[in-house]
């Protein structure tokens, strides 16, 4: 499934939050965690979700499916057994809609997590939340 998603998005040569399409090619074998959003909160988050293992670290995949409702300061941030860590954060959200692929920070152990959250942050609540396979 993750490999249909991806490449029409390689093949077109573009580059998602600076990570070159090589990259996101390379790491269709290497999938180490997927899940589906749920919404919170009183918002509409769907779509599947890929954490991947590259050669050059891990990355985010939401796949073409994500979609959320709308909401300030959206960030993308892990999260264990029903709780967000702040300290997890990765990115902030880019758009509200379709594909999307981020870098997770060399210092965020994704195995360390079970949930994936679109956090809102100026409101400190959740937004969405996909639980880790």
């Amino acid at each position: 499934m993750f490999k249909r998603l991806i490449r029409p998005f390689v093949i077109a040569g573009i580059a998602a939050m600076s990570l070159s399409a090589a990259t996101v090619a390379n790491a269709a074998s290497s999938v180490i965690a997927q899940g589906t959003f749920t919404g919170a909160s009183d918002h509409v988050t769907t779509g599947g979700i890929s954490v991947i293992k590259t050669a050059n670290g891990a990355v985010l995949v939401l796949e073409g499916d994500f979609s959320l409702d709308g909401a300030p300061d959206p960030k993308l941030g892990f999260g264990k057994n029903g709780k967000y860590d702040a300290k997890s954060k990765i990115a902030h959200l880019g758009k509200i809609k379709g594909l999307q692929v981020y870098k997770i920070p060399a210092s965020i152990d994704p195995s360390k997590y079970n949930e994936l959250y679109v956090w809102c942050e100026k409101f400190s609540v959740p937004l969405g939340v996909a639980k880790l396979k």
